[in-house]
C-alpha cells in the first residue's frame, strides 16, 4: 500500500513557476514509477510526465516538454514537478500516481497503469 499527497499548487501569474511535490508513505517508493497527470473543469485527466524507478529517464506530454522537469528522491519517498513558463492553459488539479509496472512499450501515459493516486493539487495561471 502507497499514500501519496501532493502539495504545491496555488495561484501563479503566466510565465511564473511552481514546483509541486508528492510525498509517499511506505518503504517500497523505489519500486514505484512515478507519474504526474492534470485534470481540468470539464476535461479526461491527462498524462504530465512519468519518471522511471531511479529517475534515470522521464517522459513528458509534448504540451509541458521543455517546460516541466520530473524529478524524484528515493531517500525522501518523494517526486517532484517543477513548472516553469506556466500557461493558463496550464491551470488544472495535478496528481501524483505510482505504477509497480507500465505496459510493454509505454511510457505510464495511461491513467489504467497506475495503481495508487494522490488527492490532487490546484494550479490556477492567470493570464
Amino acid at each position: 500500500q502507497v499514500q501519496l499527497v501532493e502539495s504545491g499548487g496555488g495561484l501563479v501569474q503566466a510565465g511564473g513557476s511552481l514546483r509541486l511535490s508528492c510525498a509517499a508513505s511506505g518503504r517500497s517508493f523505489s519500486n514505484y514509477y512515478m507519474g504526474w497527470f492534470r485534470q481540468a473543469p470539464g476535461k479526461e485527466r491527462e498524462f504530465v510526465s512519468s519518471i522511471t524507478y531511479s529517475g534515470a529517464s522521464a517522459y513528458y506530454a509534448d504540451s509541458v516538454k521543455g517546460r516541466f522537469t520530473i524529478s524524484r528522491d528515493n531517500a525522501k519517498n518523494t517526486v517532484y514537478l517543477q513548472m516553469n513558463s506556466l500557461k493558463p492553459e496550464d491551470t488544472a488539479v495535478y496528481y501524483c500516481a505510482a505504477a509497480r509496472g507500465f505496459y510493454s512499450g509505454s511510457y505510464g501515459t495511461y491513467v489504467k497503469e497506475y495503481d495508487y493516486w494522490g488527492q490532487g493539487t490546484q494550479v490556477t495561471v492567470s493570464s
